[in-house]
């Protein structure tokens, strides 16, 4: 194995993911106390089990609100997670707009008619002539999103 390419643990997986459980040490089941299958850092497992207990074993929800560390409409937005898309619906999702939301037709069409291709992305003034032009603030990053450029780190 190369001497970058160190074997990642499950929990650093876990966080990549976005399924990382913030508060594994509220989670009280006996299960994940033990070690080994059920693994209160697996945000993804540990609310299909919560919606099981509910499901199969009847346990109140107020029960396992409180064995599980979250809140009533916590457990009410996992279970309608899960009746609309299954264990994918449990795998939390970003907030937020999804995409350019600011940038689109007019203002869109407007930046590339004021970009010249091959040549380097001005952001900064581009973000300045759409303020001009529309009235609206746009973060230079979020042109050069729209432009599909990527961020390079320095």
């Amino acid at each position: 194995m190369p001497p970058n390419e160190r074997k990642r643990s499950k929990t650093d997986v876990l966080a990549e993911d976005g399924t990382l459980n913030p508060t594994p040490s509220n989670v009280l089941d006996a299960k994940f106390q033990e070690g080994g299958f059920f693994d209160p850092h697996d945000a993804v497992q540990v609310k299909y089990e919560m919606l099981r207990r509910v499901s199969v074993e009847k346990a109140s929800i107020t029960q396992i609100s409180d064995e599980y560390g979250v809140s009533r409409p916590t457990f009410y937005q996992a279970r309608a997670d899960f009746e609309q898309g299954g264990i994918a619906g449990l795998v939390p999702r970003k907030r937020g707009p999804h995409g350019p939301h600011k940038i689109q037709g007019e203002v869109l069409a407007f930046l590339k008619l004021q970009h010249t291709p091959g040549e380097p992305l001005r952001a900064r003034e581009l973000a300045k002539l759409v303020r001009k032009e529309f009235g609206l603030d746009v973060h230079p990053r979020t042109i050069e999103r729209a432009f599909g450029v990527k961020k390079t780190v320095e």
